[in-house]
C-alpha cells in the first residue's frame, strides 16, 4: 500500500478523529444499537403498531424536552414544566368541556380559544420565571422550584382538585386524532423540531443562545442582550410546556390536576442523553430528539419484555449520570 494512502487512514483513525466521530455521532450509534438489541429480544417492538405506539409516548416528552434544550444552551435548568403541562392543561380544559360544572362561564368555546389559552398560560409560567432568573440573578434551580410549587398550587385552585372531563372532539383531536395515519401528537412534535432546529441553527437568536450559555461575560461585552436571551428562553419552555399539557390532556380525555409529576425529570435526561452540555454552550435539538426516542424505546422495549418499571427507573438514572459522567469527561478533555 502507498505510504500516502496509509498516511491517509492513519489520519482518519486518529484519537482525535475517533474522538471526533464518537462525540458527533454516538448518540445515533447507541439508538441504532439500543433498537437492534430490542428487536432481537421482542418479535413485537418492530410491528407497526408498536412503531406508532412508541412515537406516541415520545410526544410529549419530545415537546418538553425541545424546550428545556433551549434553557439548558443557557446554563439554566426548568423545575417546574411538569406543573406548567398540569395547569395549562386544566386551563384549557375549562373552556373546551361540556360539563356544566367543570367549565368556565360559555363553554366550550372555539377550540382555537383553548389552544391559545394553554399556550399562554405556558409561556406566562416561563415569563415570570425568565424575570426572576434574568432580571433579579436568582438561581434557576431555585426560582423554577419555586414555581414548580406555584404552577401545581394553582393547579389544584382552580380546578377545585378535580379533573376536567367531557372535552370537545376538536379539542381531543390534537392527542387522539391522525394525518394519513400519523398520531397528531407526533405530527405536532416534527413541527416544533423543525422550527426549533431552524431557530437554533440558522437564526441569529440561535447564535446568541449559544453564545449567552458559552460565555455570557464575553457575550453581553460583544453587545448580546443577555437578560432578554435568558427571557426567551424560558418563555419558549414555558410555551412548549403548555402545548405538552394540552396534548397529554387530549390524550387521556381529561385534564387531572396530578398530571405532570415528574415529566421535568424525563425532559431533562433526552437532553442530558442527547448530548447537550449543563455547562451551556454545546448541544442540539437533533440529539434531544434522539434522547427522548432512547427513553421511549427504553421503556417501550422494556415493557415488552415484562420488566417492572421499577428497574426501568434505576436503568433511567444509569442513563443519566453516565451521559452527565461523559460530558464532563469531554469538558476536561477539551
Amino acid at each position: 500500500m502507498p505510504r500516502t494512502d496509509t498516511n491517509a487512514i492513519g489520519r482518519w483513525l486518529s484519537p482525535e478523529r475517533r474522538a471526533h466521530l464518537v462525540q458527533e455521532y454516538g448518540i445515533f450509534l447507541a439508538f441504532l444499537l439500543l433498537v437492534v438489541v430490542l428487536s432481537a429480544s421482542n418479535e413485537f417492538f418492530l410491528t407497526g403498531r408498536n412503531v406508532s405506539n412508541v412515537l406516541l409516548q415520545t410526544s410529549i416528552n419530545g415537546i418538553l424536552a425541545i424546550g428545556m434544550t433551549f434553557v439548558i444552551l443557557t446554563r439554566g435548568i426548568d423545575l417546574s414544566v411538569g406543573s406548567v403541562v398540569a395547569l395549562a392543561g386544566i386551563v384549557s380544559a375549562s373552556f373546551a368541556t361540556t360539563s356544566p360544572t367543570a367549565g368556565v362561564a360559555g363553554s366550550p368555546y372555539p377550540v382555537f380559544v383553548a389552544l391559545s389559552l394553554g399556550v399562554l398560560v405556558g409561556a406566562a409560567s416561563g415569563a415570570i420565571i425568565g424575570v426572576i432568573v434574568a432580571r433579579f440573578a436568582v438561581p434557576a434551580f431555585v426560582a423554577t422550584l419555586g414555581m414548580l410549587s406555584a404552577a401545581r398550587g394553582l393547579t389544584l385552585i382552580f380546578g377545585g382538585g378535580r379533573p376536567v372531563p367531557s372535552l370537545t372532539p376538536e379539542f381531543r383531536w390534537i392527542g387522539t386524532g391522525n394525518v394519513l395515519g400519523i398520531p397528531a401528537p407526533v405530527i405536532i412534535l416534527s413541527a416544533v423540531f423543525l422550527l426549533s432546529w431552524w431557530v437554533l441553527a440558522r437564526t441569529r437568536f440561535g447564535r446568541y443562545v449559544y453564545a449567552v450559555g458559552g460565555n455570557p461575560h464575553a457575550a453581553k461585552t460583544s453587545g448580546i442582550n443577555v437578560t432578554r436571551i435568558k427571557f426567551i428562553v424560558y418563555v419558549i419552555s414555558g410555551a412548549l410546556a403548555g402545548l405538552g399539557g394540552m396534548i397529554l390532556t387530549a390524550r387521556t380525555g381529561s385534564a387531572l390536576p396530578q398530571a405532570g409529576i415528574a415529566y421535568e425529570l424525563d425532559a431533562i435526561a433526552a437532553v442530558v442523553i442527547g448530548g447537550t452540555s449543563l455547562a451551556g454552550g454545546v448541544g442540539r435539538v437533533t440529539g434531544t430528539l434522539i434522547g427522548a426516542l432512547i427513553i421511549g424505546v427504553m421503556n417501550n422495549g422494556l415493557d415488552l419484555m415484562g420488566i417492572e418499571s421499577y428497574y426501568q427507573q434505576v436503568i433511567k438514572g444509569a442513563l443519566i449520570v453516565g451521559a452527565v459522567m461523559l460530558d464532563r469527561n469531554r469538558g476536561r478533555t477539551a
